[in-house]
């Protein structure tokens, strides 16, 4: 008799996860109908807009010279020089942004005089336009890859660590009792509490340094750069080509989205394996 109760729950509930999985499959392929046609509709009516005289062909341009401009240069090889040396970029200044903005947040979150010192300095530096720091980048670092990095490193690494060490200050302190009254080191506290409490915000602000790094980079090639995508757009501006300029926003728009997306994978499987 028990074994066929104990038989009967386990199938039903194996029918209620199994209804529950086809719930979330539906609704993530209802999420995915709707954004994609979203941006259908937003280019048909760009499109539209363009040839029906609603906006400025000149200045707008048209998603299918778009395209094409996107097609032709990838034909004739001109465009993977410049989306090589942005990417480059951008992965270098938010892997070390992230790093190094994590570093930091230990670093004040282990000393408090430390924090209360650098505080205000940290608030007033990333409150700066880093547009107006470019030029001092310049001459320090001289016009080239590591005067873009560093003027994202300005953007990504002090957001970093305010996000982080609030992350670290906001630990239930209960906890940080608990292992204290064991007589937990300062270490062990950090490994044993505050770390995995703070891990979800750790990994997420990955997802913030991703669009930080492209703002960074894109405003370093516009003061700079030779090359690369922020290159492409002030040159087109500087010859009126506004089809090359709308290209290279898309390039940035469909990269920025693939890496965002690289990034979330990430963030699953880490937190997966906590």
């Amino acid at each position: 008799m028990h074994t066929e109760v104990a038989a009967s729950r386990a199938l039903w509930l194996e029918q209620k996860h199994a209804d529950y999985r086809k719930k979330k499959l539906r609704r993530k392929s209802q999420v995915l109908i709707v954004r994609s046609s979203i941006l259908l509709l937003f280019f048909v009516l760009w499109e539209a807009g363009a040839r029906m005289g609603w906006i400025d062909e000149l200045l707008f341009s048209y998603p299918t010279k778009v395209f094409r401009q996107i097609w032709d240069d990838m034909l004739s090889g001109s465009l993977w020089p410049h989306l090589g040396m942005t990417v480059g970029e951008t992965v270098v200044g938010f892997i070390l942004g992230t790093l190094l903005g994590t570093l930091l947040a230990v670093i004040i979150w282990w000393s408090p005089f430390l924090s209360a010192v650098l505080d205000p300095y940290m608030v007033v530096f990333n409150s700066m336009p880093k547009v107006a720091l470019g030029p001092i980048f310049i001459v320090m670092f001289g016009a080239g890859f590591t005067a873009i990095v560093v003027t994202t490193l300005s953007i990504t690494v002090i957001i970093t660590t305010l996000v982080v060490y609030n992350s670290f200050c906001s630990v239930d302190p209960n906890l940080v009792k608990v292992v204290r009254s064991f007589g937990a080191t300062r270490v062990q506290e950090f490994n044993k509490v505050i770390l995995p409490a703070s891990f979800p915000t750790v990994v997420s602000t990955l997802k913030v340094n991703v669009g930080m790094s492209w703002v960074g980079v894109i405003v370093g090639e516009f003061l700079v750069a030779k090359s690369g995508l922020g290159y492409l757009i002030i040159y087109g501006f500087q010859v009126f080509n506004f089809t090359l300029v709308m290209s290279s926003l898309l390039i940035i728009a469909a990269v920025a989205t693939a890496m965002y997306q690289l990034v979330v994978y990430v963030e699953k499987l880490l937190l997966s394996r906590r």
